[in-house]
């Protein structure tokens, strides 16, 4: 198989480049070419640090632990939900028969993964039109196939048919294409809100012991009450049970699209097993923020909000940056930041290599000067967060949840190292 697939930016559609893949048996290959009218354009920009502007094809092949795409790319393939979607809905087809004849049973490639995404819903401002002139997977004219608030409970009726091993063509045929490309195997479905926004629908599991829908706006709550800046969020019923509703951070007041990339692909991390550190997120605002101390203080903030919510998710694709101008990054808003009352206290991404993965609130004291913050700011910060954090009860209750939900959580939010927190505060105030 070899295809040659446009990329587009923007509501505009400007011509970034051409992708090119290449499937052999189990063996795959993509590259990449600026156009020429992108590099000359008075707006363009690298849409990957690994891409620099110039003329030629920048190849990349299949490696274990990573994508066949380019960093900037593979952000927008769908994540392991809407994988797992896609994958139902191309089974059933493969059993389906046809004037008598199979349907194409040639196994999923990465591309059609990545086209699966619809077009409308694809995070960042990428877009991928096909050599029939179609943007994948666009919708009819004037049907967006985002679905608007009023259907989540088809929704939430469609999710949990496939985790329960009972989902029909219907139900997949639903779900497909709605999926998002943030987050990993929890149900969830890009929709659009009551005021037109696009959002997330992130829905409960069957296999939930508590309410982890809940957790995630009362954590995404609790940040905002720390000063950090943290997706939109609330909950909203659905035949009964509490969705979560994040909106989209990588869409303007008016719906324009914004490039977006995850921390993984702006640092050049391909293997998603190895360790990274916070530092190391550092060391790229000096190099790609506007203003590198406002986003290293931030930064900051949100490690120390992590470990005091026990949030043990906080590997390198749960942290992103919006596109500034040319080739300068923003911190994007927090998401998925959950507190995990159920898991042992250490972080997915280490502060800094001599720390181990120890979430401390003492070692991220000690790191303050690697951000630029010096010990009484660090305290007063830390102090903002750790206050935020002491309010969780009274913040749950503002979201609606319950006592016993609440409970659920108490492991999460009150711990030594709170403790170690309130001591620091005192003996530097």
């Amino acid at each position: 198989m070899n295809r040659q697939i446009k990329i587009y930016i923007g509501d505009v559609k400007r011509l970034v480049g051409i992708l090119f893949f290449n499937a052999s048996g189990n063996r795959e290959s993509s590259g990449l070419e600026y156009s020429p009218e992108w590099i000359e354009s008075n707006i363009s920009f690298e849409i990957d640090p690994a891409l620099p502007l110039g003329h030629g094809r920048a190849f990349r092949s299949k490696k274990e632990g990573s994508s066949v795409f380019h960093g900037a790319i593979a952000d927008s393939e769908p994540d392991g939900w809407a994988r797992q979607v896609i994958l139902r809905a191309n089974g059933k087809r493969r059993k389906e028969k046809k004037d008598g004849i199979s349907i194409d049973d040639s196994p999923l490639t990465s591309l059609d993964f990545l086209l699966a995404v619809d077009d409308f819903s694809r995070i960042g401002a990428l877009r991928f039109q096909d050599e029939s002139g179609v943007l994948q997977r666009e919708g009819r004219k004037g049907n967006r196939t985002a679905p608007p608030l009023i259907e989540l409970d088809s929704l939430l009726r469609a999710t949990r048919a496939v985790e329960t091993d009972t989902e029909t063509t219907a139900d997949l045929e639903y779900l497909r294409g709605r999926g998002t490309s943030l987050g990993g195997l929890r149900p969830k479905c890009t929709v659009i809100d009551q005021d037109g926004s696009l959002s997330i629908g992130k829905f409960p599991s069957v296999h939930d012991s508590y309410s982890v829908t809940k957790g995630e706006v009362l954590a995404l709550r609790i940040a905002a009450a720390a000063g950090i800046q943290a997706a939109e969020a609330r909950i909203v019923e659905s035949d009964g049970t509490a969705v979560a509703l994040i909106k989209r951070f990588d869409r303007g007041s008016r719906g324009e699209r914004i490039p977006y990339l995850s921390a993984a692909t702006l640092l050049g991390i391909e293997d998603s097993h190895q360790v990274h550190t916070y530092t190391e997120i550092v060391d790229a605002l000096k190099r790609y923020s506007p203003d590198y101390i406002a986003d290293a203080e931030e930064l900051w903030r949100r490690i120390a909000l992590t470990i005091l919510i026990t949030n043990v998710d906080d590997h390198m694709r749960n942290h992103g940056f919006l596109h500034a101008t040319k080739n300068q990054w923003r911190l994007s808003p927090a998401f998925d930041i959950n507190p995990f009352p159920d898991r042992r206290r250490v972080l997915k991404t280490w502060i800094a290599e001599s720390m181990g993965d120890a979430s401390s609130i003492q070692s991220l004291m000690e790191a303050a000067p690697y951000f630029g913050i010096e010990s009484r700011r660090a305290c007063a910060l830390l102090s903002t967060v750790e206050g935020a954090v002491a309010r969780w009860r009274q913040i749950g209750k503002e979201i609606g949840m319950k006592a016993s939900e609440l409970n659920a959580f108490e492991t999460a939010f009150e711990h030594d190292e709170r403790l170690s927190a309130r001591r620091i505060i005192e003996r530097i105030n």
